[in-house]
């Protein structure tokens, strides 16, 4: 028998392809058209150059009860990324997050919040650590460096990589610098300075709401910039104010990454980047990981925002607190309410049975009002990959979920069905060299140039 028999026909690849699909919005099953001829041939060029591209999402968030003996990654635990679903969707690599959110306590910017800070992140550096080298090392290994990913992904195991975010857990001025070292030999490799809420050491886009503590970046924070330099450690904008992104592209020598962020000019939350961000990140030679979080990607009107805000004021509920969390669209928040593991209590649950009943009816008189749009697609986030590669160009894109943290777009709920990006890019008219380069390589380059810059600093230093 020859060979080439053996070889599944285009057919039956795109037929596969087209399983591992989603149906579209209004769509089901058994509704859902059958591919065209020409559909077929597309969806078997996309099955390829899915398969052979080195998939690499760059903010996944964990709880730690999913990395335990009895129940862990090796399982298909119902949430939005573990080893079964990146198998089924071809997701080769990601970034598992430390998150630590940022503490409103008394004693949140105290040695004891900061210790608990501290305490909640080597907890996930370790559950991480845990589900590659004791639970689940024959399907998935750590890389600290791009080689080693490159070698774990050609042995055909999975890829783990690690993301810091919000770098509050560094403590004060006593303890930060040196932990930052400390983070990146547990694997780190990359961090934010701030996330929902200012730092010690930065700013939040959060204050464009609520106002600026440091209007850009702290002291301590320039001198975490200059550490991460030296460490090797990429620096993640997606949380921090612009200004403090603007001062951060002042001092670093090497180029930062936005780990999971949207085009502003498509979608107006402060969590996205503007023009002029893109543009300096451009020249920085950094990345945007455009992110598929549905509110991110499509946003409420005008009118409809501020309805939404003088609905917060009114139940004395924080900005951005999500009013329609069950919806999972835009629902005039961002998204964090009850989405994510390990993001904190739901600022909704503070009210009391009559005023969640009168909030809830208020919630509905305004859908009917001004309904909110429908909730993003796969489509809708390629169009801001779309809008940043004419931007800024394509060496400066690349594709992330902010999954398990609220993140997802009808389409790319979950890591199962990561092959629908890849396939709407080659709808798109992208290339396989041009698509490669959005899944890892230009994330992949810049990781690299950080960890040549700290070398350089380190020679430079003797």
């Amino acid at each position: 028998m020859q060979l080439s028999r053996l070889r599944p026909s285009v057919f039956a690849i795109a037929a596969l392809g087209w399983l591992m699909s989603s149906p579209a919005p209004g769509q089901t099953e058994r509704t859902r058209p059958l591919p065209t001829a020409a559909e077929t041939t597309l969806i078997a060029k996309a099955r390829g150059i899915h398969d052979r591209a080195l998939t690499l999402d760059t903010h996944n968030d964990i709880n730690v009860n999913n990395f335990g003996f009895s129940r862990n990654y090796t399982q298909d635990l119902g949430n939005q990324v573990n080893l079964p679903k990146m198998n089924k969707g071809g997701l080769d690599a990601s970034f598992f997050i430390v998150y630590v959110g940022q503490s409103s306590a008394d004693d949140g910017f105290e040695a004891s919040g900061y210790q608990r800070a501290y305490d909640e992140a080597l907890s996930k550096f370790e559950a991480i650590h845990r589900l590659t080298r004791v639970l689940a090392g024959d399907q998935i290994e750590l890389a600290r460096t791009v080689a080693d990913a490159r070698r774990i992904h050609a042995l055909g195991k999975k890829v783990a990589l690690i993301g810091i975010e919000n770098a509050y857990p560094l403590g004060d001025e006593r303890t930060a610098v040196a932990r930052v070292k400390e983070f990146y030999e547990r694997g780190g490799r990359y961090m934010s300075l701030a996330h929902n809420g200012h730092s010690q050491l930065s700013d939040s886009n959060t204050g464009e709401t609520t106002g600026w503590k440091w209007n850009g970046l702290s002291p301590l924070g320039k001198e975490v910039i200059v550490e991460m330099n030296r460490q090797g450690m990429m620096i993640d904008v997606s949380h921090p104010s612009k200004e403090s992104m603007m001062q951060t592209l002042q001092i670093t020598k090497a180029p930062i990454i936005a780990s999971h962020s949207a085009v502003r000019a498509l979608a107006d939350v402060s969590r996205n980047l503007d023009d002029e961000q893109l543009m300096a990140l451009k020249a920085n030679g950094g990345v945007i990981q455009v992110v598929a979080f549905a509110s991110y990607v499509k946003t409420d009107s005008a009118e409809r925002r501020d309805a939404i805000k003088a609905l917060r004021e009114e139940f004395k509920l924080p900005p951005g607190t999500n009013l329609s969390p069950r919806r999972g669209g835009p629902g005039g928040g961002v998204g964090r309410g009850t989405g994510g593991a390990g993001r904190g209590p739901n600022p909704l649950a503070a009210l009391g049975d009559e005023q969640r009943a009168a909030l809830e009816k208020r919630v509905a008189e305004l859908d009917a009002r001004l309904p909110p749009p429908a909730r993003a697609t796969v489509k809708d986030f390629v169009d801001h990959i779309d809008y940043a590669v004419k931007k800024i160009g394509i060496d400066h894109v690349g594709i992330s979920s902010d999954f398990d943290g609220g993140g997802g777009v009808d389409g790319w709920n979950g890591a199962d069905e990561t092959f629908n990006v890849t396939l709407e890019l080659v709808r798109r008219g992208y290339t396989e060299a041009q698509i490669d380069q959005m899944w890892s390589g230009n994330l992949l380059r810049v990781m690299d140039e950080v960890q040549k810059v700290a070398k350089g600093l380190l020679a430079a230093a003797k």
